[in-house]
């Protein structure tokens, strides 16, 4: 059966686009997905549908029906996982360098979700209308480290929650180019499409989101800094298009990075390394470290020498 949802408009919320209006009120949805049940017909004000450009009135009320999710049509395929926790409702993985965490054009095959399915069968949310198994959150393809996965819908809204009041703690590692001076610092400034180049993000004061990035320095290498980043936000390429923007790109970043890419790390030397969450269904705090892989430390050992 479809779900339904009723919202009332408060005062401060009037005036503002359906669509968002709807992204802040409906837990665990993107606006993406916000945006297609709109176009589908599922949101109504006294029995009239509504379109995603309309502006909310105060008191107005918001009748919303999400259909049933519908199966995705990614095939399982046995692919190990490293597993670093496990339990009912959710699972920790680590994921290496390579592996896409969701299957896209071009990447159909061999991702995270492929593996997923496999492990997991049909213990997979269902959020966003359609069933992606459990994917809160992502890392990108040549970003390794540690993701949680949700297997029902309930610790799903729970998650996508804590992600979203930024109660979901993320901490990485990664390795820049420069002598960072500061011991520690913040980049607050809002991350948009390049509007140069759509398939890029960029720091750009429209059509963007709000994020935050803090960094401290663990070691000095004269030409690269070694550093720890802890989010705030977790906007597309977050860490990435900051650290470039403070002219301190990702080490073997071939797209924010200098035209000369170090090889050798086969992609941005970035490392999810913790995670910490409370359980949805227990409360209970979570907190999950990852070890630095062979590429990440291979590296430091040659900077060092």
């Amino acid at each position: 059966m479809a779900s339904e949802y009723s919202f009332t408009v408060s005062a401060e919320q009037a005036g503002e686009r359906l669509d968002k209006f709807l992204t802040d009120s409906l837990e665990g949805f993107t606006r993406s997905a916000v945006q297609k049940i709109i176009d589908d017909g599922g949101v109504m004000s006294g029995g009239k549908p509504l379109g995603k450009n309309y502006k909310v009135k105060v008191n107005e009320p918001i009748d919303v029906t999400v259909p049933d999710a519908v199966p995705l049509e990614v095939t399982a395929e046995d692919i190990a996982l490293d597993i670093v926790y496990e339990d009912g409702d959710l699972l920790v993985v680590k994921k290496p360098k390579g592996m896409v965490v969701h299957p896209a054009n071009g990447n159909y095959s061999g991702t995270l979700v492929n593996a997923l399915m496999h492990h997991c069968g049909d213990s997979l949310s269902g959020i966003n209308g359609v069933i992606r198994p459990g994917i809160v959150h992502r890392i990108d393809k040549n970003t390794s480290g540690l993701l949680v996965v949700a297997k029902n819908d309930l610790a799903h809204v729970g998650l996508a929650a804590q992600i979203k009041n930024h109660s979901f703690t993320r901490a990485y590692e990664a390795v820049v180019y420069g002598n960072i001076k500061e011991d520690s610092g913040t980049v607050n400034q809002p991350i948009g499409r390049n509007p140069n180049d759509r398939k890029k993000m960029a720091v750009v004061f429209k059509n963007s989101k709000n994020a935050t990035t803090h960094y401290e320095v663990l070691q000095r290498f004269g030409d690269f800094t070694h550093i720890r980043c802890t989010l705030e936000t977790g906007r597309t390429h977050q860490i990435r298009v900051h650290m470039a923007y403070i002219g301190h790109p990702v080490a073997g970043d071939d797209v924010y990075g200098p035209k000369k890419v170090i090889r050798e790390l086969n992609g941005q030397c970035l490392h999810a390394k913790h995670i910490g969450f409370l359980h949805p269904r227990t409360g209970e705090f979570l907190a999950f470290e990852s070890e630095l892989p062979d590429y990440f430390t291979q590296f430091l050992s040659k900077l060092s020498k």
